[in-house]
C-alpha cells in the first residue's frame, strides 16, 4: 500500500516540474516576443491622446510631400478628377525612448509595422475638397512607419481620391482648368498644428501622361491659415495648384475642320443654276443638318452650363452662314419667279405690230408701259440720255421696254446685255459669302488664342 502511494507521489511530482518547465518555457517565449515589438520605444507614461511637447506657445511641425503617381478622369461633366498618389508625413516626437538594438549596423533608421502608428500621436490631416479619399488595399493597407534615431516619425501611405475641380468653360475648347488641393488639420487649430511643405513639396511622375491635357509645370504650392467658421477657428492649410491645359488637337481634327468643310460646301449652291433646284435645296439643306448634328453630339460633352462657350460662337457663325446661303437661294428663288411672271405678260401681238410698222402699213407703234398696249402716233421726240427715237431704229426705246422689269432685270448702258437680278445675286454670293467667313475665323482664332494664354 506504502509503495502504491509513493508511486502516486513520484508520479504527480514529475507532472508538476513538467508543468513549471512548459510555464516558464512559455513565460520566456512571450517576454521575447514582448521585448521584440515597437513598443518598448514607448515610454510608460505616454499618452497618444496628447501632441509632442513643444515650445511654449509653438504648434507642432508637420512637414507634408506628395509624389502624383497618376491623374486620370478628368471629368467635366462632375466637374472632378482623380488622383493616385504617394503621401508623407513627418514630425519630431521627443517623447520616445528609443534602443540602438532597434536599428541594424549602419541604419540610422527602422521601418516599423503599420500597426505601430497607432499607439502614436498622429496628426490629422484630410482633404478639404475631396469627394473621395481613401488608402489604397489590395492584402493589406499599403501604410508604412519609419522611426529615425533622432526621434522623427516618417509615415507614408499610398492613396487614391477623388477631387472637387470648380471647372469654367467659357473658353472651351481651348479652356485651362486650375484645379487646387486643400489639405488641412481637421482638429487640431493652427497654434497646436502647422503644416509645411517639405523640400520635396509636390513631386510628379515624370511618365504622367493625361489623354485630352496637358499638365502645366511647375505646380504653384502654397502655405496659408484660414478661418474655418464650421470647426470656428483658423487652421493651417497647405494647397496645390494643377494647371490643366486642353490639347486643342482633338478638336480641330473632330469638330472645327469638318464644320469648315461643310460651310464651304455650301458655297458650291452658288454655282448651281435655278434649274438644279432638288440639287441645291438637298445640298444646303444636308448641310445645315450636318452642323446641327455635330452641334448636338459636342453638347453631350460638357455639362449644360448658362453662359456662352467659344465653341458655341464658332458652330453659331458656321450654322449662321449655311443659313444665308439657305435663304439667298430663297431670295435668288423668288426673283427668279418675279422675272419669269413678268417676261410672260409681254403681249404676243407686239412683235407683229412693230413689224407691219416698218412696212408701212400701221401708222402708230405698240408702245408697251406697265404691261398695258396703247397706239399713239409716230413723233420724232428728242433724243435723251439712255433712250433711242422710234423712227431711228423702228422699235420701242429700250428703257421703256424695260421699264416694269427693273425690279428683277436691266440692260447694262455700256454692253448692252440684259442683266438678271437673281443671277447677279448668285455670282456676288460667290465672292461674298467666303470673305465674310474668314473674316470671321480672323476674328475668332486670334481673340480665342489671346484669352487662352
Amino acid at each position: 500500500m506504502l509503495g502504491k502511494y509513493n508511486k502516486k507521489a513520484f508520479i504527480s511530482l514529475g507532472l508538476t516540474f513538467i508543468l513549471m518547465w512548459i510555464s516558464e518555457a512559455t513565460d520566456a517565449h512571450v517576454n521575447y516576443n514582448y521585448t521584440a515589438k515597437p513598443r518598448v520605444v514607448l515610454p510608460p507614461n505616454y499618452v497618444k491622446e496628447m501632441r509632442p511637447p513643444s515650445k511654449k506657445g509653438s504648434p507642432v511641425i508637420v512637414d507634408f510631400s506628395i509624389f502624383v503617381v497618376d491623374i486620370n478622369s478628368i471629368n467635366v461633366e462632375d466637374m472632378d478628377f482623380r488622383v493616385d498618389m504617394f503621401i508623407h508625413q513627418r514630425w519630431l516626437e521627443s517623447r520616445l525612448e528609443i534602443s540602438d538594438d532597434i536599428f541594424e549596423e549602419g541604419d540610422d533608421y527602422v521601418t516599423l509595422l503599420p500597426e505601430f502608428f497607432d499607439n502614436l500621436w498622429q496628426p490629422d490631416p484630410y482633404f478639404l475638397n475631396s469627394k473621395i479619399a481613401e488608402i489604397a488595399t489590395l492584402t493589406h493597407k499599403f501604410t508604412s512607419v519609419t522611426l529615425y534615431k533622432n526621434k522623427t516619425v516618417r509615415y507614408a501611405a499610398r492613396m487614391h481620391a477623388i477631387i472637387a475641380c470648380q471647372m469654367e468653360f467659357q473658353l472651351y475648347p481651348m479652356d485651362i482648368q486650375v484645379c487646387p488641393i486643400y489639405i488641412e488639420s481637421f482638429s487640431s487649430n493652427n497654434q497646436k498644428v502647422k503644416l509645411r511643405w517639405s523640400d520635396s513639396g509636390v513631386t510628379l511622375n515624370p511618365e504622367l501622361k493625361l489623354l485630352q491635357y496637358n499638365l502645366g509645370q511647375p505646380l504653384e504650392l502654397e502655405e496659408s491659415d484660414g478661418y474655418m467658421p464650421e470647426k470656428v477657428g483658423n487652421f493651417s492649410r497647405l494647397t496645390v495648384y494643377f494647371r490643366f491645359e486642353r490639347q486643342i488637337g482633338h478638336h480641330l481634327i473632330q469638330t472645327f475642320a469638318p464644320s469648315s468643310l461643310v460651310v464651304m460646301l455650301s458655297w458650291f449652291s452658288f454655282w448651281l443654276g435655278l434649274d438644279a433646284i432638288p440639287g441645291r435645296v438637298t445640298l444646303l439643306v444636308t448641310c445645315m443638318l450636318t452642323l446641327v448634328t455635330m452641334f448636338t453630339g459636342l453638347r453631350a460633352d460638357i455639362p449644360p452650363v448658362a453662359y456662352v462657350k467659344a465653341l458655341d460662337l464658332w458652330m453659331a457663325g458656321c450654322m449662321v452662314s449655311v443659313f444665308a446661303a439657305l435663304a439667298e437661294f430663297v431670295v435668288v428663288k423668288v426673283l427668279d419667279v418675279q422675272y419669269q411672271y413678268q417676261v410672260n405678260r409681254i403681249p404676243k401681238v407686239l412683235p407683229m405690230r412693230i413689224s407691219n410698222m416698218e412696212k408701212g402699213q400701221c401708222a402708230t407703234v405698240a408702245s408697251w408701259e406697265g404691261g398695258a398696249v396703247r397706239s399713239r402716233k409716230a413723233t420724232q421726240t428728242p433724243t435723251t440720255p439712255g433712250q433711242t427715237s422710234l423712227q431711228g431704229n423702228g422699235g420701242p426705246p429700250k428703257s421703256a421696254r424695260r421699264q416694269s422689269l427693273l425690279s428683277v432685270a436691266w440692260t447694262d448702258t455700256d454692253t448692252g446685255v440684259e442683266k438678271i437680278m437673281w443671277r447677279e445675286i448668285d455670282k456676288v454670293s460667290r465672292a461674298v459669302f467666303p470673305i465674310l467667313f474668314f473674316v470671321f475665323v480672323l476674328l475668332y482664332w486670334p481673340i480665342l488664342l489671346m484669352k487662352s494664354s
